[in-house]
């Protein structure tokens, strides 16, 4: 039994010892890093003993703190299922490199041993999530800086996708993960799924579904669909929209679980057909009706099962800041994935902008998934 143990206890030293080694060389590797590196004596001084704390998660436990310029930090202290270091390597090979006013700025990390922690600049609005009306009891934004919100958003992603050294894939967009400044300016946070590849990469290699339920793209899970591709973290931009739209409370009013399981992109695209989009309450002008009109449309593009079918972040960008005029609906969406041909996927891997918009398009894809 005593030997038993003392293997275990080998074996375990072992395995963090090597994990500490490649985390050490990792950071010893990165030259062009921008973040300063903390001890974590430096951490838990800066965040008074850890005394303040603003949220917990599967993540660990962010703390407000504050370095010694005076600037106001969060602290995120990673919990023992970040213990590989893979998630911590993500966000500082990603964030770390990289600057633009709609992501979040890493300003510091520490890797001592077991104790690593993120310190990211100070976002007093907190995340997006708090603020989307879909959410019972919280204060919602007005429609204009709900617009403004997203075109940030979707700027954030372009820079991701296209605007750096390398492609940026997210794999975790959604309302928690976008952080909100004094001036509601948002910025994308969470690397922690977040992967890097060439920009010529078109179709990039990923091992494992990677994501949240509810925003996840479908090819992540159902291959057939197409390949991984940018056009991933596109469908969860558009899943975000129709949930700052409040789309899903609405249809979760309207159904209860015994009596049906009606396919939520479905049940937006027939609301925007029969003019129901807009109801009393939603929007008091005709310049917040046309932003909820916009922010519809362009979300059910975004949401398209085919990847082939959805906009590039650059082209809903144009979108969002468009005229809801210039904008036509996409293919109506089902759900039954069994009636996708292989060859429909195939023979329309990159169509031209003007064949998706074409009054002549007619599409039918259909897959198989839950409301949630």
């Amino acid at each position: 039994m005593s030997c038993l143990l003392a293997l275990v206890v080998y074996k375990w030293r072992r395995r963090h010892l090597s994990m500490d080694d490649s985390l050490e060389k990792f950071l010893q590797t990165q030259n062009d890093l921008m973040p300063i590196r903390y001890s974590y004596s430096q951490v838990k001084k800066m965040s008074k003993g850890f005394q303040d704390k603003l949220g917990e998660g599967g993540y660990g436990t962010v703390f407000k703190g504050k370095v010694r310029s005076g600037q106001l930090v969060a602290i995120k202290m990673l919990g023992k299922s970040k213990a590989n270091g893979q998630d911590f390597i993500n966000e500082v090979a990603t964030i770390g490199r990289i600057h633009h006013v709609n992501v979040v700025r890493l300003i510091g990390f520490c890797a001592e041993g077991p104790k690593r922690a993120l310190v990211y600049e100070f976002m007093p609005k907190g995340s997006l999530d708090k603020y989307t009306i879909s959410r019972e009891g919280d204060i919602s934004l007005s429609w204009t800086k709900m617009h403004e919100i997203s075109v940030g958003v979707a700027r954030g992603i372009e820079y991701l996708h296209r605007g750096c050294y390398i492609q940026i894939l997210h794999f975790d967009i959604k309302p928690h993960n976008v952080l909100l400044d004094e001036n509601f300016v948002p910025k994308i946070s969470d690397f922690g799924l977040a992967k890097l590849y060439s920009t010529d990469d078109s179709i990039v290699s990923i091992t494992a579904a990677r994501g949240t339920i509810g925003y996840i793209a479908p090819e992540l899970i159902y291959k057939r669909i197409g390949g991984v591709s940018h056009k991933a973290d596109v469908y969860s931009f558009g899943m975000m929209l129709m949930e700052m739209l409040g789309k899903r409370k609405k249809l979760d009013a309207k159904t209860d679980n015994n009596s049906s399981r009606m396919y939520f992109p479905l049940w937006v695209y027939h609301e925007m057909i029969e003019g129901k989009i807009i109801e009393v309450g939603d929007a008091t002008n005709e310049e917040e009706e046309n932003i909820i009109k916009k922010m519809t449309v362009v979300g059910l593009w975004c949401i398209q099962i085919r990847p082939c079918d959805r906009p590039s972040m650059r082209k809903a960008i144009q979108m969002l800041e468009g005229h809801i005029e210039n904008l036509e609906l996409p293919p109506e969406p089902t759900f039954n994935i069994e009636q996708v041909s292989i060859e429909e996927i195939e023979g329309t891997t990159n169509p031209t902008w003007s064949s998706l918009t074409s009054a002549n398009t007619s599409v039918s894809v259909r897959l198989v998934i839950g409301v949630d």
